[in-house]
């Protein structure tokens, strides 16, 4: 039988703004870097096609379609390199005052996959539903890269360990978190430990991509399945880069069973 060989996978840490055009030119310098350094798949951070703190009524004025120009710029230049990117956008929504978050996986011939973040963060005293409509509960997102398979998930989503399984029962092997983990008392230390938590409870991979300090924690990571970080970036901007590979997942399953042998399955409520 053929192994699957190690997809080498890069987190692109930076700070969008609320220039629509400066995060685009930032963006492809990001994945010019990324691609340089042998990334075949390359994450960037939710917001990242519009971004103010705190949020405000320019999040709708701002908010694009997946057939607009932050998509097609991202299509574009996964073409132009040859990977995959996953980031994150406002997209419009039905609703003229709030937006949806959206993440997207994208390949030069269009879109892998879609997600639209379903835990939005009303905690810390922030209330991210006032300007965001929650995505709905249904399908897993996941798209395939070199015999594997990442799942997308966003941010305040990593506080919920069901999102998480619900995509490993989809057969991810990757979980995939665009973030804006805004920061705060002991922020860092609950988004590193969620990082290491969703990898341990379903022996998969975990790939982060933050923003910056001051407003995020930073810290993006690429974690494997036993938990220990393979590569990661500081509070500041950076770019970290890993291999993800199926053979490393296989052997610590075969020593810690645990999706094996668990009893209970994921309801939507």
């Amino acid at each position: 039988m053929s192994v699957s060989p190690a997809v080498s996978v890069a987190v692109c840490q930076f700070a969008p703004t609320d220039s629509r055009e400066g995060n685009r030119e930032r963006i492809a310098e990001l994945v010019a870097d990324a691609a340089a350094r042998g990334a075949r798949l390359i994450v960037l951070p939710e917001y990242s096609s519009y971004f103010v703190n705190p949020m405000d009524e320019t999040l709708a004025a701002h908010a694009e379609t997946l057939e607009g120009d932050f998509v097609q710029m991202l299509i574009a230049l996964a073409g132009e390199y040859a990977v995959v990117i996953v980031a994150g956008l406002v997209e419009k929504s039905d609703d003229t005052h709030r937006v949806r978050n959206t993440v997207v996986a994208v390949r030069g011939d269009g879109i892998l996959a879609v997600y639209r973040k379903q835990h939005l963060y009303d905690a810390f005293g922030q209330t991210e539903s006032d300007w965001v409509e929650p995505g709905e509960v249904g399908e897993a997102a996941t798209f395939d890269l070199a015999g594997l398979r990442f799942g997308l998930m966003t941010c305040y989503d990593l506080r919920f360990p069901e999102v998480a399984r619900t995509l490993v029962d989809a057969e991810a092997d990757v979980l995939v978190v665009p973030a804006e983990w805004v920061r705060g008392p002991l922020k860092e230390h609950h988004w590193t430990t969620l990082l290491a938590a969703r990898a341990i409870e379903n022996t998969v991979y975990v790939v982060s991509a933050d923003h910056p300090a001051p407003i995020g924690v930073g810290h993006s990571q690429i974690v494997d399945p036993q938990g220990v970080v393979l590569a990661g970036v500081g509070s500041a901007e950076g770019i970290a880069v890993a291999p993800v590979e199926r053979a490393v997942i296989d052997r610590v399953r075969e020593t810690n069973p645990s999706l094996r042998v668990r009893r209970y399955a994921v309801v939507p409520r």
